[in-house]
């Protein structure tokens, strides 16, 4: 996609600008945001916005002031959509990113690497919907990105002292029960590999020694497909409601192995058509939490 913009009367093409800051902005709307198109669009718009300014010759620094327009306009998306979130039927979990392992050439796209990262699980931003917008924002500019506080207090249009103490707030609201759990491939897929094997055997005894006794499922099915509205609670209930699934299940389902949010996670199919995602969260040696979606539209961007 290609931008055009003025400089002192002449045409300019900021496509260069859109190719290398693309990656990076985008990785900072979907922290903010949690949805994919939401994340794309907030992109598209900024950079559309960023080639209409009359003055773009003067700005000096456009990766500072691009990172400016998306954080704004996604702090003014998350105000808007707070009312439409708090009548979501059921839980609403972030839109999961999936890569296939080992097929799809992840590894050399800028954008894989961005979202390869411990503070985008799926656990991790849901925790992050228990923040402001403005404490979102200055969360994710200072730990995903190492803004100082001078240019956090720019952005956000607060002052340095006041981001430091927002910094904190949100810190202590996600950090510590973030801190012990960071992402680690090998011991993930480890585990995933057990709870697969169990539930796939029935093997009830197993699947109890691999979740923590309270364990909670998390199924956002949005209100446009079965799921369950409220959460799932303790280790007997969260087995009893995935042997259930796996019971129910067509004779043409299928589950792939995939990384989702930088983690081992399962894609739930139906032929050849992705009907939900599964990713956890690991506590020692067990699974805490698993995050189930269903919901169609988090999943376009998934089936082809």
């Amino acid at each position: 996609m290609t931008f055009t913009g003025t400089r002192g009367g002449t045409r300019i093409d900021t496509n260069d600008l859109y190719i290398e800051y693309r990656p990076l902005l985008f990785s900072l709307a979907y922290r903010m945001l949690g949805t994919v198109m939401d994340a794309e669009d907030t992109v598209q718009e900024t950079f559309a916005s960023y080639a209409g300014l009359k003055e773009v010759s003067a700005i000096r620094n456009p990766r500072a002031y691009l990172c400016k327009m998306v954080t704004n306009r996604c702090i003014d998306f998350l105000r808007s959509a707070k009312q439409r979130r708090e009548v979501y039927t059921g839980p609403w979990l972030p839109e999961p990113v999936v890569w296939r392992n080992d097929n799809d050439g992840a590894g050399h796209d800028p954008m894989h690497e961005l979202l390869s990262r411990d503070d985008l699980t799926m656990a991790y931003l849901f925790m992050m919907e228990t923040l402001t917008p403005t404490e979102r924002a200055v969360l994710v500019l200072r730990e995903a990105f190492q803004y100082d506080y001078g240019e956090i207090a720019s952005i956000v249009g607060k002052t340095e002292a006041n981001c430091r103490k927002i910094h904190s707030r949100a810190k202590q609201k996600v950090q510590p029960e973030a801190a012990d759990r960071r992402v680690d491939y090998e011991k993930d897929q480890t585990v995933l590999n057990r709870f697969i094997s169990a539930l796939s055997m029935g093997d009830t005894n197993t699947l109890l020694q691999l979740l923590t006794h309270d364990a909670t499922l998390l199924s956002d099915g949005g209100g446009k497909v079965l799921a369950a509205v409220n959460p799932i609670v303790t280790s007997a209930r969260v087995i009893a409601f995935l042997q259930g699934i796996v019971r129910n299940s067509p004779s043409n389902s299928t589950i792939d192995v995939v990384t989702i949010n930088g983690q081992p996670g399962l894609l739930l199919k139906v032929e050849d058509h992705v009907v939900g995602t599964v990713s956890f969260e690991r506590e020692g040696e067990r699974i805490r939490r698993i995050f189930m979606v269903r919901n169609p539209d988090k999943l376009l961007r998934i089936n082809p």
